[in-house]
């Protein structure tokens, strides 16, 4: 049996000792009580739910939420693949689809809906779950089929909403009572949602560690079969291969397997060009348990050792980026300032190799020159979705010495907002430092103010690098952290690939 108490009342110094810790009256406490074993252990629904509506702020009132529906690709009679909506599933464990969620605050009961039996259904794809498979798998209080959704809707609404709310997370996915005008409220769910899920509980984090334990086994499946692959596409195949056997069957996001000058483009997914001649491959690739995500990623050479001096030094300038940061996390530091410092230290590696020129750190810092090669954050959360969600941002944009952490923020929901908090205990936050030789980056490097501090022809020396990003998802404990990543990396990476060989 595993206990678990967090207080939101911080305790006197004085008192933060194991040894002599109290806690008073007063302090607000979630304690959240699980016994392992099968069928006991569920995903702790029912504390998320009230986590959320604490941080609502409210006594009462009715939570409604929206699973993810059964959808066919357009003009096809073939489903999309399913996946879960994140915020259905944080207050309710349960993966199916066509289902429906409400939460009364005021007496904390949790209700599922799920699908009627369908006879057509059941015959062509399996019957969906039943009412008491479902009251046995998840932490709620009572389980009703769909066909009861409308008029228990309904009920709370003639005994409630005249006085309480229905709080909805966006306006298409509100309930519908013909004869009232509901009242609703749209804008304080989706914030109150992502502060509850920015800190993770034992059970969260427990399932963030078995994709990574499943990931790093496929990370060091391909480095003991890379000397014998001819295309990135076998590099894909080998992990995912290694990840399906294991019994996870999605990835947190789309595998980035990218060789050679692939590798300097970030988010590059094509995974389908020859190995020969290539020097370096970047795998970027994270598996998926129970819906929540891993994040990892190696860079490595097709032998078992640096096939340049250029790939070598450019690895180490990135390790010491990533051991420099990950050394110095812990409740309260600020993540922003890690960025930095990975900023700073990248513009050391490359002065010394002569590839930054002419100038002081501070001097190239305050340019932005070290952005041509260090053109992303730090990192982001890790959780239900691979860039997860918090109350604010462990990024920023303000202020002349901070880094935009992304190119283009409209593409990415890695976060970024105009704030930098702290970090606290139990976020999971990637670190995924990296250095890279983009063509285009440093083209158009050429036509900024920052050029004279680019060594442009040594530079071009190692665009067959390509790029070197090492990344692994850290945990924020009450000491300080616990690397959650057991993918191989440095020297015990380069021993696998030659056992290998």
């Amino acid at each position: 049996m595993r206990v678990s108490l967090n207080s939101t009342t911080p305790l006197p110094t004085s008192l933060q000792k194991e040894s002599d810790t109290t806690i008073s009256p007063l302090d607000v406490c979630n304690i959240h009580i699980s016994v392992d074993g099968n069928g006991h252990n569920k995903y702790p629904a029912k504390q998320h739910a009230r986590k959320v509506a604490r941080k609502l702020g409210v006594t009462s009132g009715l939570i409604y939420l929206v699973g993810q529906a059964t959808i066919n690709w357009a003009d096809s009679d073939q489903p999309r693949p399913f996946r879960q909506k994140r915020y259905f599933y944080y207050l309710s464990g349960s993966d199916d689809a066509d289902c429906f969620l409400t939460y009364d605050i005021k007496n904390e009961l949790l209700s599922l809906y799920i699908p009627d039996f369908d006879l057509h259904r059941a015959i062509w794809n399996g019957p969906t779950i039943t009412k008491e498979e479902a009251e046995e798998k998840y932490d709620v209080d009572r389980v009703h089929y769909h066909a009861s959704l409308q008029s228990d809707i309904e009920k709370w609404v003639n005994k409630h909403n005249d006085f309480d709310l229905i709080y909805i997370l966006h306006e298409d996915q509100k309930p519908t009572v013909p004869s009232r005008n509901l009242k609703l409220n749209g804008k304080q769910l989706l914030p109150a949602m992502d502060a509850a899920r920015g800190v993770k509980d034992a059970h969260e984090i427990q399932l963030i560690r078995k994709a990574n334990e499943i990931s790093g086994l496929a990370h060091t499946r391909v480095l003991e079969n890379i000397s014998k692959m001819a295309n990135e596409a076998e590099i894909e195949g080998v992990y995912l291969n290694s990840c399906i056997s294991q019994g996870a069957k999605s990835q947190s996001y789309e595998i980035i397997a990218g060789s050679g000058e692939n590798a300097a483009t970030l988010h590059y997914v094509k995974n389908n060009e020859p190995l020969k001649g290539r020097q370096l491959v970047c795998l970027d690739a994270g598996a998926e348990w129970n819906c929540y995500a891993s994040d990892v990623t190696r860079t490595f050479p097709l032998e078992g050792q640096w096939p340049s001096d250029h790939t070598r030094n450019i690895y180490q300038v990135v390790e010491k980026m990533q051991e420099e940061c990950i050394k110095r996390i812990k409740k309260g530091i600020r993540f922003l300032d890690l960025h930095n410092l990975a900023h700073t230290i990248a513009i050391e590696g490359l002065l010394e190799l002569g590839i930054l020129r002419r100038g002081t750190v501070d001097e190239i810092r305050d340019s932005g020159a070290s952005k041509v090669f260090f053109p992303h954050g730090l990192g982001h959360h890790v959780g239900l979705e691979v860039h997860d969600v918090s109350e604010q941002s462990i990024m920023a944009l303000h202020g002349a010495h901070e880094y935009s952490p992304i190119l283009n923020p409209a593409t990415c929901f890695s976060p970024c907002t105009l704030s930098a908090p702290v970090l606290e205990e139990g976020m999971i936050v990637t670190v995924e430092p990296g250095i890279y030789f983009s063509r285009p980056a440093l083209a158009n490097a050429q036509k900024q103010p920052f050029a004279k501090y680019i060594n442009f022809e040594l530079a071009k020396e190692y665009i067959p690098v390509g790029g070197v990003r090492i990344e692994d998802d850290i945990l924020v404990t009450t000491k300080g952290y616990e690397n959650l990543t057991t993918a191989p990396k440095g020297s015990e990476m380069l021993e696998i690939i030659r056992r290998g060989s």
